[in-house]
C-alpha cells in the first residue's frame, strides 16, 4: 500500500493506495505546532491498511518534519517529499525552484489524466492556476487569495464588516449586510475565476482541458461554465502517479 499525503495550509489530506486505486481517503486540519503523536491521534485509526511506501507534497515546510516523523514512527515507512528538481514529467523553460509542489504535481496528474494542454484551478486557502502547453511544456499560471482568506481580511481590515462562513448567496444584489459580503466574496471569486481562465485560453492560443480541484472545487465550478472536469483527489493521485514514475 502507497500513502500519500498533501500537506496544504488548511488541511492535511491522506490517501491510500492499493495499486492505482484509491482505497481510503482522510483529512485534518493543519496545525503548524502538530507532532508526530498529535498527527497519529488525530489520523493514525483511519489508515488502517499496513503502508510500504510514502509519498508527500508541501507547501508548509513548518509540517515536513512533524508528518515525516509519523510516518516512520507510526507506519515504519520512510516519507518522500516530492522536490522541485524531480522527473515530474514535464518540461520547464524558466526556474521552479520557488514554484508550490503542489502546483506541479497537480500539472503533472492533469497532464496525464486528461491530456495537455490543459489548466488546473485549484479552489483552495489560495485560488492558483496552473497551465501545461500542448508540449506539456509547463507555462507558469496565477496566484489568487482563496474566498476563506478574503472573508477574514475584510473582516480583520474594517470595524463593522463581519467576517462570514462561505456559502452560497441567494442573489447578486443582497438584502443584508452578510448576504452583500457573500454575494461579493462568492460571486466575485467566481467572475474573477471566469475573467482569469478566459484570459489564459486567449494567451495559450489553444482549446486547454479544464481541471477543477481544491477544497471550494465542488462549491465553484458548477457556476463557471468553462470546466471540463471536476477531480477532487488530482493531488494524491498525482502524488501516487509519480511514486509510480520515480519506482519505475
Amino acid at each position: 500500500m502507497l500513502l500519500a499525503v498533501d500537506i496544504g495550509n488548511s488541511s492535511i489530506k491522506f490517501g491510500v493506495f492499493d495499486g492505482n486505486k484509491l482505497t481510503t481517503k482522510t483529512s485534518i486540519s493543519t496545525k503548524q505546532d502538530s507532532t508526530p503523536t498529535e498527527i497519529n491521534d488525530r489520523v493514525g485509526d483511519r489508515i488502517a491498511a499496513p503502508v510500504d511506501a510514502a509519498i508527500a507534497c508541501s507547501v508548509v515546510p513548518e509540517l515536513e518534519a512533524a508528518v515525516a516523523g509519523f510516518a516512520s514512527h507510526f507506519l515504519q515507512t520512510e516519507l518522500q517529499f516530492v522536490k522541485n528538481t524531480d522527473d515530474l514529467g514535464l518540461k520547464f523553460d524558466f526556474p521552479i525552484d520557488r514554484t508550490g509542489t503542489d502546483r506541479l504535481v497537480n500539472s503533472f496528474a492533469a497532464a496525464e489524466k486528461y491530456g495537455a494542454p490543459c489548466v488546473v484551478i485549484s479552489f483552495g486557502t489560495a485560488t492558483t492556476f496552473d497551465v501545461v502547453d500542448r508540449e506539456r511544456r509547463y507555462l507558469g499560471g496565477c496566484i489568487a487569495p482563496g474566498m476563506a482568506v478574503n472573508a477574514k481580511a475584510l473582516a480583520q481590515a474594517t470595524s463593522k464588516l463581519p467576517e462570514v462562513e462561505i456559502c452560497k448567496p441567494e442573489n447578486v444584489i443582497a438584502k443584508t449586510t452578510e448576504g452583500a459580503i457573500l454575494s461579493g466574496i462568492v460571486l466575485g471569486h467566481v467572475a474573477m475565476a471566469e475573467g482569469l481562465l478566459q484570459r489564459i485560453i486567449k494567451e495559450l492560443n489553444d482549446k486547454p482541458h479544464v481541471i477543477a480541484t481544491g477544497g471550494f472545487a465542488r462549491f465553484v465550478a458548477p457556476d463557471l461554465g468553462l470546466i471540463d472536469h471536476i477531480d477532487e483527489d488530482l493531488t494524491l493521485e498525482g502524488l501516487a502517479m509519480l511514486h509510480k514514475r520515480s519506482a519505475s
